[in-house]
């Protein structure tokens, strides 16, 4: 059975992508890899192609996939089909990711076991959290580092949810939880979707656990971040908060098992 799968959203990438997928692919336990790549005119897409003739070709045993996209669909759209594509091939546990090793691929395994391991601790939802344990960010100047934080603080106020670190990208999710989840559209496609994944989560009574991670600010390439996906965030988070009112959340053991269509890959 395909077990742990890791999508990685891509664009203009060609810098780090055939780093950080051979980094994923050396780890002490398997990983798969699917790539959803945004028409990255830089040749990202081609690099993965050309990698899957290494990685055991195209096929069931397959362990590089490729979802190609035309043009720039934003973050969040680009993990929900890497999400669906993943549910409807039977993947048990979903990794999210970033491409420029901001994210140790190494803490991919802590993530796993947060969520696999039996106990009384398992989470359904496992986030590689930069405040859980003071302030573990490299290389980001303080201006920025203040607003992230800050905005985590924001962000508990707002909508209840006692995470400290709401708006980090490196996540993993059982398969359980997202095929409840995704049901029900999620809005948001920037900085803001990674707060709605978490708190749909919670409104829906999932267990979420943060694990420190160590977040190192890329060395390569150029950031997607922009003025326009932080104000995305602010101005969300309230607009979630006074949607959730509204809205009502199916008990997640009443929820629906299937998914939408999947979608196609190599």
């Amino acid at each position: 059975m395909k077990e742990r799968l890791v999508v990685i959203p891509t664009y203009n990438e060609i810098e780090n992508i055939e780093a950080i997928i051979r980094k994923v692919f050396s780890l002490p336990e398997p990983f798969d890899v699917l790539i959803v790549d945004d028409g990255s005119p830089d040749g990202t897409a081609q690099c993965v192609r050309d990698l899957q003739e290494e990685f055991s070709g195209t096929g069931r045993n397959a362990r590089l996939h490729l979802l190609e996209r035309r043009g720039k669909l934003g973050l969040g759209t680009a993990y929900i089909d890497g999400f669906k594509w993943a549910l409807s091939r039977g993947y048990q546990y979903l990794f999210e990711m970033d491409a420029d090793f901001s994210h140790n691929p190494d803490d991919l395994v802590k993530l796993y076991h947060a969520c696999a391991d039996e106990g009384p601790d398992r989470a359904d939802v496992a986030i590689g959290s930069r405040y859980i344990r003071g302030v573990n960010v490299v290389n980001w100047p303080i201006g920025r580092v203040l607003m992230s934080y800050f905005a985590g603080v924001y962000v508990r106020f707002i909508t209840g949810m006692s995470v400290m670190d709401p708006t980090a990208g490196f996540v993993c999710y059982r398969a359980n939880v997202l095929e409840v989840i995704l049901h029900n559209p999620i809005k948001f496609v920037g900085y803001a979707f990674q707060i709605e994944m978490k708190f749909t989560c919670w409104k829906y009574g999932f267990r979420l656990k943060e694990v420190p991670i160590i977040f190192t600010d890329r060395t390569k390439g150029v950031s997607k971040m922009s003025t326009k996906i932080f104000k995305e965030a602010v101005f969300g988070v309230l607009q979630m908060k006074i949607s959730s009112f509204f809205r009502h959340y199916i008990p997640r053991k009443q929820a629906p098992e299937t998914m939408a269509e999947p979608v196609d890959a190599v």
